[in-house]
């Protein structure tokens, strides 16, 4: 990464920090990503509906302070957009995912929660990708997922386990672009988690190395064609949605899947406009 890659548009990243901040969102630091005009920011943490309303304020705000200075900003999936997950007892501000008598420093809740993020985050896609364009950053070699799996510290995988063996212990779920609706997807992270910890699952042994070529881990799903399907069938997201709202989004992903389907893309016409 450029360390000065930031410089040109560090006057409207001040900008956007000291508004938001005005707004009553803090954010722990904002720094330039691998993309060119690409950057990151790292909010706070604050309780998961907390964070939603964040997330939402902080889309629009910085799309309308970026047309007031002349630029466009633009949050459609692209790879290294991702959603961090820890959980504390709102009793004693503990940890709860640590144990540091674990040779990984999981504690047996943490260890059902992600779990259950293996089990039912598959099944959850749509909440994390929902558009077509969504997973088209789902690919191999860019950093973002395509394999469900668990590993530590390791940027190839879906739920990556960071601070290991320390009280600062949390895993990240990668799978969700900046596209996603956060009351959506956070709803379903935790009643993955949940139900990973009401069902006692036991957790798989980590996964290592270049997670893309190893073809004995499930894939996550590919398309939004696959997802709908796998959101449609899920027994527990239509107990803990509800029916009606499950079937909502998957009209409203049908939609979308059927309007696409009658687009000529730009790829269509340079293969084939001179060709036939």
């Amino acid at each position: 990464m450029n360390i000065s890659a930031s410089s040109g548009v560090e006057s409207f990243m001040r900008s956007v920090r000291n508004k938001l901040e005005e707004a009553g969102i803090l954010m722990e630091a904002t720094h330039p990503e691998s993309l060119p005009s690409q950057h990151e920011l790292n909010f706070v943490p604050a309780d998961p509906l907390t964070m939603a309303d964040r997330h939402v304020i902080a889309k629009h705000g910085i799309r309308d302070m970026a047309e007031q200075s002349g630029m466009i900003a633009s949050f459609m999936a692209k790879f290294s957009s991702t959603a961090f997950v820890s959980l504390q007892d709102v009793e004693t501000r503990k940890n709860a995912f640590y144990d540091q008598n674990d040779e990984y420093g999981m504690s047996t809740l943490a260890r059902n929660w992600i779990a259950g993020l293996l089990k039912y985050v598959p099944e959850a896609a749509y909440f994390f990708a929902p558009y077509i364009n969504s997973y088209k950053r789902l690919q191999p070699h860019t950093f973002a997922p395509t394999k469900c799996c668990w590993a530590i510290d390791n940027r190839t995988s879906a739920f990556r386990l960071c601070n290991s063996k320390s009280a600062g212990i949390n895993v990240e779920l990668r799978i969700g672009g900046a596209d996603l609706n956060p009351y959506l997807a956070f709803s379903a992270i935790i009643a993955a988690g949940i139900s990973g910890i009401e069902e006692k699952l036991e957790l798989s042994s980590p996964a290592s190395g270049n997670l893309y070529n190893d073809k004995d881990l499930p894939e996550f799903p590919n398309s939004l064609h696959k997802a709908t399907h796998l959101l449609k069938e899920s027994k527990m997201l239509n107990k803990t949605f509800g029916e009606k709202v499950i079937l909502h989004y998957v009209n409203a992903a049908s939609v979308e899947i059927n309007e696409f389907s009658k687009q000529v893309t730009d790829w269509e016409l340079s293969q084939g406009f001179n060709r036939y």
